[in-house]
């Protein structure tokens, strides 16, 4: 993985001792709220319900086993003894004092963390997918252009105050886990006939308010213009994206108000300005920040291990957690496995506690080479583990409550905090994904469902990506009364969606019946193992629709969420 260098431990010092004395001037009245508002957000620092919240950026989702172990310290020191896994790879601490945030970012420093344009008008924390580097279909490692756009970003002054937030997503696989089509650029890494790396570039994609599938801008940027050709699309969007509505102040807006082909026009025209300048990447400054991704040293390994597969054939609670949480390796004897933190009601999605923590950074140095990634999924992942060390790492992961076998099943639930939290949310999102998950607690029931997203969002933010959830559940808010409206059909991956209201929201006690509704309308309808999004894509919405409402009484009616 990635290590400072001198400049990038001054630039982080250096902010650290800047916010040090930015709070201390707002601590005795010499900043006023309003003054200060764009100076935390600038580190990461929100004012929520009870607390401040502090967003710790982990670039591309990659953490070394030490930093991981910062981050149980911090849990443990300053807040409440556990940290949120976010959708994009970071990390959010929810009991916050204001005076402590210097030394929290201090401690991050030291670890060579930061939490700097995790919020605020700016580009954010550069994603890709948990599996980068070593999945079996990946093409090329996307790890370090994406260290790339994190450098060249990071406190670009050109780009601190865009018309709003800005997100960049890469990936290199056959399947796309990064769901790049709904982010403001969405990259794809790829490789031509002759074997050049090529990247095909996607724009306008987000959620939120105007939910919208990003479309192919370019389809044959060569690699060493991916700054250059990022710059001319974000001066584009600098100039002409609103200002005056942060609602309409997406870059998905500007590309839906001007079309696609004039969009790409202007970018065109203002990349050809600046290309071929100081932007491009040369091979020398590729391979020096590539040096840092090169695969451990993988021993040579008998495939098939003879011990791994009696376990599998003697343990039937092993064998189902192989199922769900161990991925194909591109190295022979090797896998990914993915630690689930939906254990249901006992835990928030996407909360891990400070121990666990420290359980999982210990575990990456036993059984791989000391390194830890966060999914899309809110889920860890330990990306080298050799298949004789499976059954010993599952019983080590038993033992702290994260070995459940649910990748990927219906209650591998996607969620943000919600109103339990944030003070932007319409309704809470946590009560209603652990009510799901404790109706639908029968593992084996859970695997006849087979692959099924669930996603739920407090509010129109989308934080829980519900539009892309195969049920999406959104909070909304009546009268002061939370009501939850529900989407089906959504889906991330190559074959991107955005999923359709079906009706009128449903009270927060009704929800796992609709829940248990819709997953029986499913196996009623379905063709052999049909998975659930094929049989929505297949039927439409309308059967799902009739077993909602049909014997119900007149629910409460709700504005439909805009869908373009």
């Amino acid at each position: 993985m990635y290590n400072y260098d001198d400049y990038d431990y001054a630039l982080v010092r250096e902010r650290v001792e800047q916010f040090r004395d930015q709070v201390a001037r707002r601590l005795n009245g010499e900043l006023t709220e309003e003054e200060f508002l764009p100076l935390r957000l600038q580190n990461g620092l929100y004012l929520q319900k009870h607390a401040y919240m502090l967003r710790v950026a982990i670039p591309y989702g990659v953490l070394s086993s030490h930093q991981l172990r910062t981050l149980a310290h911090i849990a443990r020191t300053y807040d409440k003894g556990y940290g949120h896994f976010t959708t994009r790879q970071n990390i959010q601490f929810n009991w916050i004092q204001l005076e402590q945030a210097p030394d929290i970012l201090d401690c991050l420093a030291a670890a060579q963390m930061h939490a700097i344009q995790t919020s605020g008008n700016c580009v954010r924390n550069v994603t890709t997918e948990a599996f980068a580097g070593v999945a079996a279909d990946e093409i090329i490692d996307p790890r370090p252009l994406a260290e790339l756009l994190r450098q060249w970003s990071t406190i670009n002054p050109e780009f601190l105050f865009l018309p709003r937030k800005f997100k960049i997503a890469i990936s290199s696989a056959e399947q796309d886990r990064a769901a790049i089509k709904v982010h403001d650029i969405g990259l794809h890494l790829y490789r031509d006939n002759s074997g050049e790396m090529l990247l095909r570039v996607y724009v306008g994609g987000g959620l939120g308010r105007t939910p919208i599938i990003g479309l192919a801008i370019k389809n044959d940027l060569p690699w060493r213009h991916l700054l250059s050709y990022v710059e001319a699309i974000l001066r584009v969007y600098n100039r002409h994206g609103r200002r005056d509505n942060k609602y309409k102040a997406r870059i998905k807006i500007l590309v839906k108000a001007l079309g696609i082909a004039a969009f790409a026009e202007e970018v065109e025209r203002e990349w050809q300005a600046i290309n071929n300048g100081p932007a491009e990447i040369t091979e020398q400054e590729y391979q020096r920040i590539a040096a840092s991704f090169t695969p451990p040293d993988y021993a040579l390994l008998p495939a098939p291990d003879f011990e791994y597969s009696t376990q599998l054939s003697n343990n039937p609670d092993f064998s189902r957690w192989v199922t769900r949480s161990v991925v194909t390796h591109k190295t022979a004897g090797y896998a990914a496995v993915i630690i689930s933190t939906k254990p249901g009601i006992s835990a928030p999605p996407g909360d891990v506690t400070a121990e666990q923590m420290e359980v999982i950074a210990a575990l990456a140095e036993q059984f791989g080479f000391g390194e830890v990634r966060v999914a899309h999924e809110q889920n860890l992942v330990l990306p080298d583990v050799r298949k004789a060390d499976l059954f010993a790492l599952w019983q080590a992961l038993d033992l702290i409550g994260m070995a459940t076998p649910n990748a990927g099943l219906l209650t591998d639930i996607i969620a943000c905090p919600g109103g339990d939290y944030c003070s932007l949310a319409n309704a809470k999102s946590i009560p209603i994904a652990q009510a799901i998950q404790q109706r639908f607690d029968d593992l084996d029931y859970l695997q006849g469902i087979g692959e099924l997203s669930l996603n739920i969002s407090g509010c129109m933010n989308a934080c829980g990506h519900h539009h892309i959830g195969n049920i999406g559940i959104l909070g909304v808010d009546k009268n002061g009364s939370e009501f939850y409206q529900v989407t089906l059909g959504g889906a991330q991956g190559n074959e991107s969606c955005l999923g359709k209201v079906i009706g009128p929201a449903f009270s927060a006690a009704e929800m796992p019946d609709v829940i248990e509704k819709i997953i029986t309308t499913y196996k009623n309808y379905r063709e052999m193992d049909e998975p659930f999004i094929d049989l929505v894509q297949r039927i439409g919405i309308d059967p799902f629709k009739e077993s909602l409402y049909q014997n119900s009484a007149s629910p409460q009616q709700q504005p439909a969420e805009v869908l373009p």
